[in-house]
């Protein structure tokens, strides 16, 4: 039977989210990559075990994550938290999404209706054996759908008691600024977004996004922190064949050219001489914006989960360092 780590709450820096009552760990573990069908259930078991024992109390998820068996990773986390995780449920923030495909037919396609949400929530809560989600998200915009509607299923999942606060996902400062007014209106408990965010990704600052957040109370939760692992070490020499990139199981490849490499190789200079690995301080960085409450990391490994968490060690920035960023990503 599991037994988590007497101390570990003691380094772990939680952040408020928003200006909600909720605080979340600064690094969260997302489960879209590694705990589906095709995973190792020990290897799941043994990276939520190592998340929990350093901290990290959030774990986020979705109705689709276990590709190519939508679900899979819900089931997983489930089995998990069976397996002595759930007598811990009260330390835990778990997060689920609805938006993207999921079933057949017109009501489990990509969208934001008021049937579809339903469905999909309570689907996700039978799969963890769960009686509430801490948080509900919509994943992704619908142009489709009235945001109103959008609106009112989140809310309802609130009033039904399956969800204690909701959120979305991919969802730009205009977007996130509508979708707003409906949910002041009807006293709902929207306390965050969950946007992509990095070094090399920084579409909410041009946006917007983030500065609207943090004006309006809401906190990010950033996703793709690591930007599909090129903010790691793994691609300073160039393409190792075991690499996403190296696979093909990225859409970014095509951007690992030799101004890239150049760029990420001084960059890990920075890393270096602050202490950290190039994916610390990436994930520092990140936290460096203030409307950011948490990131989500993934991981393959453990080992990885222990690397990435010790970001919090370093996450203070000189100006000379933020300087000499910036002149790298220009």
């Amino acid at each position: 039977m599991y037994t988590p780590n007497e101390k570990r709450y003691e380094k772990m820096v939680y952040n408020r989210c928003g200006k909600s009552g909720l605080k979340l760990p600064a690094v969260s573990l997302g489960l879209w990559q590694n705990f589906g069908h095709g995973g190792v259930f020990e290897n799941m078991e043994k990276m939520i075990h190592t998340a929990f024992d350093l901290g990290i109390t959030h774990f986020d998820l979705a109705n689709n994550y276990g590709h190519p068996y939508n679900g899979s990773a819900e089931e997983n986390f489930g089995r998990i938290l069976d397996r002595g995780m759930r007598a811990y449920r009260d330390e835990l923030c778990i997060s689920t999404k609805a938006g993207y495909e999921m079933w057949a037919g017109p009501y489990g396609d990509r969208n934001g209706s008021r049937k579809y949400l339903t469905a999909s929530l309570d689907q996700s809560l039978k799969r963890m054996k769960l009686d509430y989600v801490d948080i509900f998200y919509h994943h992704v915009f619908d142009p489709n759908t009235p945001l109103e509607e959008t609106a009112l299923a989140l809310d309802n999942a609130v009033k039904q008691g399956k969800a204690l606060y909701v959120g979305i996902s991919n969802y730009n400062s205009e977007q996130t600024r509508v979708i707003s007014a409906y949910f002041k209106e009807l006293h709902t408990p929207f306390i965050v977004n969950q946007p992509s965010y990095s070094m090399l990704n920084r579409w909410i600052e041009r946006d917007g996004l983030d500065s609207y957040a943090e004006e309006n109370g809401i906190g990010l939760a950033v996703f793709s922190p690591l930007y599909q692992g090129f903010l790691t070490s793994r691609y300073l020499k160039g393409i190792p064949a075991d690499s996403r990139v190296g696979r093909g199981a990225t859409w970014i490849a095509n951007e690992l050219d030799e101004k890239m490499i150049s760029r990420l190789n001084g960059l890990n200079d920075i890393a270096a001489k602050r202490g950290q690995t190039l994916s610390q301080m990436a994930l520092s960085w990140v936290l460096h914006n203030k409307a950011v409450a948490t990131v989500l990391i993934g991981a393959s490994r453990p080992e990885q989960i222990a690397e990435n968490v010790a970001c919090i060690e370093h996450l203070d920035f000189t100006e000379a360092e933020i300087s000499e960023i910036e002149e790298l990503l220009k």
